[in-house]
């Protein structure tokens, strides 16, 4: 995918942010930048082509993951970023303050028992669980044509036989994320 300089130059100091803190607050495992160019930032964008609407959440979005990314390289999307855990969305903010995005709200509850004021063209996860609990607790945020879309590596032929009554996957795509040798799948899940 191609950037242009800005989104470069955003890119890259999102990735020293997250950096700096990580040796403080241990915000994700992954230490060495260029593992963390290809396993966050490069993974994050891949999916980029995918999303479709006007608003996204991200739920389960840990350091920003593919959140902060994905706002980056398209601003005309409004993106909600949803985790529980207080360093990681106190980071959060602060990336979205130092980077200037004002595409972005950052919300720290936990998704099954949030009340949101509005519903989702798109809803991200990254690892955040199972597809039978990823439906379960965010499709009720969906708007009526609303789409999940499940970030996953290996392909989940056993969590698909439980996907909860009346949700089907609507696309899936093989991703393809340059210096990362493993699999990478995006399945788009919608309420029929």
């Amino acid at each position: 995918m191609e950037v242009d300089a800005r989104e470069k130059q955003l890119l890259n100091r999102y990735l020293q942010l997250l950096q700096r803190w990580n040796k403080v607050y241990n915000l994700t495992a992954v230490r060495d930048p260029a593992e963390m160019q290809s396993l966050h930032i490069a993974d994050s964008l891949s999916v980029a082509p995918y999303l479709r609407g006007t608003t996204c959440l991200d739920v389960g979005s840990g350091a920003g993951l593919p959140g902060i990314p994905l706002a980056i390289i398209q601003p005309q999307r409004q993106f909600t970023l949803l985790d529980t855990n207080g360093k990681k969305t106190r980071f959060m903010q602060q990336a979205v303050l130092e980077l200037g995005l004002s595409n972005v709200t950052v919300i720290q509850t936990r998704v099954e028992s949030w009340q949101p004021v509005r519903c989702f063209d798109a809803i991200i996860s990254r690892a955040f669980a199972s597809l039978q609990d990823f439906v379960t607790f965010t499709g009720k945020h969906a708007c009526e044509n609303g789409i999940l879309y499940a970030m996953k590596g290996r392909y989940p032929d056993s969590e698909l036989a439980e996907l909860p009554s009346g949700w089907q996957v609507m696309a899936q795509h093989t991703l393809h994320v340059p210096d990362l040798d493993a699999e990478r799948h995006l399945l788009e899940l919608q309420h029929v």
